[in-house]
């Protein structure tokens, strides 16, 4: 894996990661992560990016050694993404929903279940692009 695919991969993980994540839950959905009441008034933005940076470091350099040699980006791209993102899903989901309190569980499950879906069928593609030899 050369240096640059890397860090293109990083890229092709927190941009869209982050043009995905802000207006999902601080303008569309805002009002219903409110009536959630699980989540800070206040967010720290900083450590949102800096949780996409570790998190597309790690995704990046993970996907050549999952996918080596030539293969179709969007084929391999979906099954990456489907595979990272049930990853995710599982921590970032069903463990938050599992540890935190919360007005609803099923409203939680559907909003995240539905950003990790979007999430992972944008970026998944965008990493085996950034991967293609």
């Amino acid at each position: 894996m050369s240096s640059r695919a890397f860090w293109i991969g990083v890229v092709a993980y927190v941009v869209p990661s982050f043009v995905i994540a802000y207006p999902w839950h601080l303008t569309v959905f805002a009002p219903a992560y409110r009536e959630l009441a699980m989540y800070r008034d206040d967010v720290i933005v900083p450590f949102g990016l800096l949780s996409m940076l570790i998190q597309g470091a790690a995704f990046s350099w993970v996907y050549p050694r999952v996918f080596p040699g030539r293969r179709s980006v969007v084929r391999s791209g979906l099954a990456y993404g489907l595979a990272i993102g049930l990853l995710s899903w599982s921590f970032t989901t069903l463990a938050v929903a599992a540890k935190n309190v919360m007005t609803s569980v099923p409203i939680y499950l559907a909003l995240e279940t539905g950003f990790t879906l979007l999430q992972f069928v944008v970026v998944g593609p965008l990493i085996a692009l950034a991967h293609r030899r």
